[in-house]
């Protein structure tokens, strides 16, 4: 019985490579979207010519807790089994304290840490029988936190804090673990200040999503010991912020 794995925001960029690498150590792979249906659909069929019957989509609004159980349900009914969940999917968008809203609390904190609790509050079951894993993506800026974007610092600070704290009430059956990545893919957006960044990593240069794949899958797979850690995946970015 293959191993399975639900990946949120799986369509597109450190997504699906990280359903590429999971499904390459012989996962099923349950790519999680909301916008991104064609993605999500052109990776499933990617990874069912490889071998059949091994992806499957599934969408939902990560912003409505319902449609969050909802998935979470749905992703076990899939193949009867949930083994890994990868909590990827993440909104980030500045909001300086003059303009902030109701609204982009809800955008920000539900689907950086109200999403990732419900999916492992709903999976809890599985994982435990499958004796599983749960890797959050995190961020250098849950410690250091990045100006004019506080509400997105605070929701990333609070899934370091949840990624510990359900380590310990999930052990010894389910090991909990993050990946804090540094300068990886720029914002689609664009980012001004790319050569700063750049100039204060140790190794001088952008990551790939292989470097965050490859922490994913063995975080998941060649970890037993390794339970309630943050690791850094950085480039040596936060060496800077320890510097000042």
């Amino acid at each position: 019985m293959a191993k399975v794995a639900l990946i949120t925001g799986a369509a597109r960029r450190i997504g699906a490579e990280i359903a590429r690498t999971l499904h390459q150590h012989g996962f099923s792979i349950i790519i999680h979207c909301r916008r991104s249906a064609t993605d999500a659909a052109e990776l499933a069929t990617e990874l069912n010519q490889l071998r059949p019957d091994s992806a499957r989509v599934l969408s939902a609004n990560l912003n409505d807790p319902a449609a969050v159980r909802e998935l979470g349900i749905a992703a076990k009914a899939q193949w009867g089994h949930v083994d890994v969940l990868v909590n990827n999917a993440s909104s980030f968008y500045p909001t300086p304290l003059a303009s902030a809203t109701d609204d982009d609390w809800d955008a920000l904190l539900h689907s950086n840490l109200r999403a990732p609790f419900i999916l492992i509050q709903t999976l809890a079951d599985t994982l435990r029988a499958r004796q599983g894993a749960v890797v959050n993506l995190i961020d250098v800026y849950a410690e250091k936190p990045l100006a004019d974007h506080s509400l997105y610092c605070i929701a990333k600070a609070g899934l370091a804090t949840l990624t510990r704290s359900l380590a310990r009430e999930l052990g010894p059956d389910v090991r909990i673990n993050g990946i804090s990545p540094g300068p990886i893919l720029w914002p689609e957006t664009g980012q001004g200040n790319q050569q700063d960044i750049l100039d204060a990593t140790a190794l001088g240069r952008c990551g790939t999503p292989a470097d965050i794949a490859g922490a994913v899958a063995w975080l998941a797979l060649d970890a037993p010991y390794v339970t309630g850690q943050i690791l850094a995946v950085d480039g040596g970015r936060s060496l800077a912020f320890q510097g000042g």
